[in-house]
C-alpha cells in the first residue's frame, strides 16, 4: 500500500492553474504544465488502502484506484499505467474531463479532503505517453468478423478499441469531418487539447481500427446497407437533440444552441476558420443553463472577448458542502462548483427563468427578460414583482439534451425500439431489439458523464463480442444488475 501515514502527513494539493488573465488570452489547457509531478507522489500516498475501497464503486469503470495510487507513490509509472489501462481505455480524457465521482466516494473524504484521484490519474497517463509506455495492442489473430461502430465519441472509441483488440475488423463511422464526437467539437481546447485525441486515434489505427469521417448513417448511407456489410453494429451516436426554449423572441438572430456555438470555436483551433462565424467578441453574452456545457460557453466567450458574460440557472444555488441527510457519503453530491471558466469572470444568477427575448429593428436579440422563481408546495412558480431585463446580444442555450437524433432516419431504418425516456432500448448485453445491433453511451443511457460513456462502450463491446463468437473474455465494468440500478 501507499504510505500508511500519508493522509496524516500531507494535505490535499491540486494542479496549479495559470492566472486567469493570462489563460484567457489563449486556448491552451488552463493548468501549469508539469505542476503535478513534483507533488503527485505525496498526493498518492494519502490513499488509505481501505478495507472496502468505495472509490471503486464510485467510479463507473471500476478503476483500480488504490493499486495505481500505490504505484504512483512509488513512482513506478509503467506499472501504474498498466493498472490504469486495465479498466480505462482513455484515462487522459477522464483525468481531464470527469467530475470524479470516485473522489466523492473516497473514504478519506468522510472527514478530510479526499485523495486527488483525478490528478493522480492524469499524471500517470501523461507520464506514460512521455516515456513511451502507451503502445498499440495488435491482436494476435483475426476473427474474420466485421463490426461497424457508428459514432466516435468516448463510447464509440472505447467499443471500437476493445473489439479491434478482440480480433474483429472494426470500422468507425463519424458524421463530422474529424474523429472525436463531443470530445472534438463539444469540449473546448482549454479543457482538453485535441492532441490527446489525435494520438489515441493513431494508436487505434496502428491496432487496425478503420475510420470513416463525413458519413452520416441514415442519410449518407442507409442503415440497411450498413447492416448487410457488417456482422454486427454498435450505435454510439449520442443524445444530440438539444432541449429548446420556446418563449417569445426565440426566433431572433443571435440565439443559438450551445452545440451550434462551441464547435465553431474548436474549428478555429483546427485551422478551419480564422474567426468563428458566431463570436462573442464585444457582445453582452447570456448563457442559459448552469451545467458543464454552460461553463464551456462561458470560458469560450471570455476568450473571444465578450463585453460581459452572465450565466442563468433555473434551479437554486447548490450548497457549498455535502448535505449528510439528502446526499450522504459515498453518493455523488450536487455541490456549488467553480470551474476554471467561472474563475475567469462573469456573473452567475440562480433561481431565474427566461420569459421572453427582445430584439432590435433588424431582428437581432438585444435583451433577455427574466423573473425569479421559487418552489411552492413542490412546484416551481414565478415570484411577482421580480421581472427585469438584462442586455443580451448573444445567447447560448445549454439546457441539456433530450435524446438521440431522430431526423436522420437511423432509428427508423434500423427499426429500433425506444424506452420510455426516448433512448434506444437495449437488453443486459446492450443489444437492441434488432439482433446484432448494439447501443452504448448517451444514445442508450441518456445524457451522462464521459466515464459512463467509456464504461458503456467497453460493456457493449463485450456483448457484441459474445454475439459474434459465443463467448467473450473482454473485461467490462457494467453488469446487468448495474444497468438496472443505473437507469
Amino acid at each position: 500500500m501507499a504510505d500508511p501515514k500519508g493522509f496524516l502527513n500531507h494535505g490535499r494539493e491540486v494542479a496549479t492553474s495559470r492566472p486567469a488573465e493570462e489563460r484567457k488570452k489563449d486556448w491552451n489547457e488552463v493548468y501549469v504544465p508539469g505542476s503535478l509531478l513534483p507533488i503527485i507522489s505525496k498526493q498518492a500516498s494519502r490513499c488509505m488502502d481501505c478495507g472496502i475501497p468505495f472509490c471503486h464503486n464510485g467510479c463507473p469503470l471500476g478503476n483500480l484506484i488504490p493499486e495505481w495510487n500505490d504505484y504512483a507513490y512509488r513512482e513506478d509509472w509503467g506499472a501504474a499505467s498498466d493498472r490504469l489501462h486495465a479498466t480505462n481505455n482513455f484515462p487522459e480524457f477522464t483525468g481531464r474531463l470527469c467530475p470524479a465521482p470516485c473522489e466523492s466516494a473516497c473514504v478519506l473524504g468522510i472527514n478530510q479532503p479526499p485523495v486527488t484521484i483525478k490528478n493522480v490519474e492524469v499524471s500517470i497517463i501523461d507520464k506514460a505517453w512521455e516515456t513511451g509506455d502507451v503502445a498499440p495492442q495488435i491482436p494476435e489473430r483475426l476473427s474474420g468478423k466485421t463490426v461497424a461502430v457508428v459514432g466516435s465519441g468516448p463510447a464509440g472509441l472505447a467499443a471500437a478499441q476493445q473489439l479491434t483488440r478482440a480480433g474483429h475488423t472494426v470500422a468507425v463511422y463519424e458524421r463530422a469531418d474529424r474523429i472525436g464526437g463531443l470530445l472534438r467539437y463539444g469540449i473546448p481546447e482549454f479543457k482538453m487539447e485535441k492532441r490527446h485525441i489525435n494520438r489515441r486515434i493513431e494508436q487505434m489505427r496502428a491496432e487496425g481500427t478503420k475510420f470513416r469521417t463525413g458519413v452520416e448513417i441514415g442519410r449518407d448511407m442507409p442503415a440497411t446497407a450498413l447492416r448487410k456489410r457488417y456482422d454486427a453494429v454498435v450505435l454510439a451516436v449520442g443524445a444530440t437533440t438539444a432541449r429548446d426554449l420556446p418563449v417569445p423572441g426565440r426566433e431572433l438572430k443571435g440565439i443559438h444552441q450551445a452545440m451550434e456555438y462551441l464547435p465553431l470555436a474548436n474549428k478555429v483551433q483546427e485551422g478551419d476558420y480564422v474567426s468563428p462565424p458566431i463570436t462573442a467578441e464585444g457582445k453582452h453574452v447570456v448563457v442559459i443553463g448552469g451545467g458543464d456545457t454552460g461553463a464551456d460557453c462561458v470560458g469560450t466567450a471570455h476568450r473571444q472577448g465578450a463585453a460581459s458574460v452572465t450565466q442563468l440557472e433555473i434551479m437554486p444555488r447548490p450548497n457549498d458542502e455535502r448535505d449528510p441527510v439528502a446526499q450522504p457519503w459515498p453518493t455523488f453530491p450536487m455541490l456549488y462548483k467553480v470551474t476554471s471558466a467561472h474563475e475567469e469572470g462573469g456573473e452567475r444568477v440562480y433561481s431565474v427563468s427566461t420569459t421572453h427575448f427582445e430584439g432590435d429593428e433588424d431582428g437581432n436579440v438585444q435583451w433577455l427578460h427574466l423573473t425569479e422563481v421559487e418552489f411552492v408546495d413542490g412546484k416551481q412558480t414565478q415570484k411577482p414583482g421580480t421581472e427585469r431585463k438584462i442586455p443580451a446580444q448573444l445567447v447560448t442555450l445549454a439546457m441539456g439534451f433530450t435524446g438521440t437524433d431522430r431526423e436522420n432516419g437511423l432509428v427508423e431504418q434500423f427499426g429500433l425500439e425506444l424506452d420510455e425516456r426516448g433512448n434506444i432500448a437495449r437488453d443486459a448485453d446492450f443489444q437492441t431489439n434488432v439482433p446484432g445491433v448494439f447501443v452504448a453511451g448517451d444514445a442508450g443511457r441518456g445524457q451522462s458523464l464521459i466515464v459512463w460513456a467509456i464504461a458503456e462502450g467497453r460493456s457493449a463491446a463485450r456483448g457484441c463480442d459474445r454475439f459474434l463468437t459465443g463467448a467473450s473474455a473482454l473485461p467490462a465494468p457494467i453488469r446487468p444488475t448495474d444497468r438496472a440500478l443505473a437507469v
